[in-house]
């Protein structure tokens, strides 16, 4: 299960950031639906670092603990738990998609530079090299805490225009100093996060990095080879996999979408670099899931939008694909086994 952002946490108040109701029932079924591995969604590694005021966080002792209660229900079904740490940067302080996704106000977004999403957007704090070591250990904290939650795997929240995929991209990081300008220079932040959670994260669990493979917005911005390039650096830093998504730098990216149009980003990657890679984007069906893997196009398949539709669509591709009924970790419940 891919991370998908629910937007229904508190917003304030003992319990804000903290998954509640919703989230158990939420992810529970997906994992009672079959998910091999649950991954938990977007949560911020600060205040500031939410998208929204009701997204999930992992900063303090009330959001680990009710983190632990639902790592402890994802596994008791057999699935791997996974937690994605983010941090939201310039696209940070709007409101769920339901309401618009228009600006909130509530706090100022941070940046790589002072350049805003699109003009509804705040205008972003530039952050300084001391705010940058501060942000690293705050998702060095937040990687403490998951591990203290029970999570197995986790994943850095490098796409889709948030903070670490707004330094890679020159549409978004006009930086001067260490930080921009070069792909080495633009590359730096992100690989520092990586080494800050990795020193805390145990090495016999995995590291996983989502990436954006392109800003769909020719060769001025973030471009495949780009990504390519990425891929070995992040595997020398303690990255165990690349989950290859696409695009969330540019307002208006033309985007060629159409079923498992971003599989062939994850395929280069793992054919030019042999790092393992995740495949996501318009994965809907088993016998196309299937398909990538046997092709050796990615090593795994991260369903998104799917699972939303569909929380047993695992135990649905299980019978299309006629996996014995009783294999784990398709078995189903004791519960439900006379269905």
């Amino acid at each position: 299960m891919a991370p998908m952002c629910q937007y229904s946490a508190d917003s304030d108040g003992e319990n804000i950031g903290a998954p509640n109701d919703w989230h158990l029932q939420h992810y529970v079924s997906r994992a009672v639906g079959g998910a091999g591995l649950v991954m938990a969604e977007a949560t911020g590694v600060s205040f500031e670092g939410r998208i929204s005021p009701n997204d999930l966080g992992l900063w303090n002792d009330v959001q680990t603990r009710a983190f632990t209660r639902l790592v402890d229900q994802i596994r008791s079904h057999g699935a791997v738990a996974a937690i994605q740490l983010a941090h939201a940067g310039r696209k940070a302080s709007t409101a769920p998609p339901w309401e618009g996704e228009g600006p909130v106000g509530a706090w100022t977004p941070l940046g790589a530079s002072p350049v805003p999403f699109d003009e509804d957007h705040a205008v972003p704090h530039e952050l300084t090299r001391e705010e940058l070591r501060g942000i690293a250990a705050q998702f060095a904290e937040s990687a403490k805490r998951s591990l203290e939650a029970g999570f197995e795997v986790v994943e850095v929240h490098g796409a889709h225009g948030y903070l670490l995929s707004s330094f890679l991209s020159p549409f978004a990081n006009r930086r001067e100093d260490e930080y921009g300008g070069s792909f080495e220079n633009r590359v730096r932040f992100p690989l520092e996060v990586v080494d800050a959670v990795r020193e805390v994260w145990p090495e016999r669990l995995p590291v996983l990095f989502r990436v954006s493979a392109t800003d769909w917005a020719g060769d001025d911005g973030w471009t495949p080879d780009d990504t390519v390039r990425l891929a070995p650096l992040l595997a020398a830093h303690g990255v165990d996999l690349l989950d290859v998504s696409s695009g969330g730098n540019v307002p208006h990216a033309r985007v060629a979408s159409g079923p498992g149009y971003q599989v062939p980003f994850a395929s280069r990657v793992k054919h030019e670099t042999g790092m393992a890679v995740g495949a996501v984007g318009l994965i809907t069906e088993p016998a196309q899931a299937a398909k990538i893997l046997a092709d050796d196009e990615a090593d795994v398949v991260l369903l998104g939008r799917e699972l939303l539709r569909d929380p047993y669509w695992p135990r649905r591709a299980a019978r299309e694909l006629g996996v014995a009924a009783t294999e784990r970790p398709v078995a189903a419940p004791p519960q439900y086994a006379r269905s």
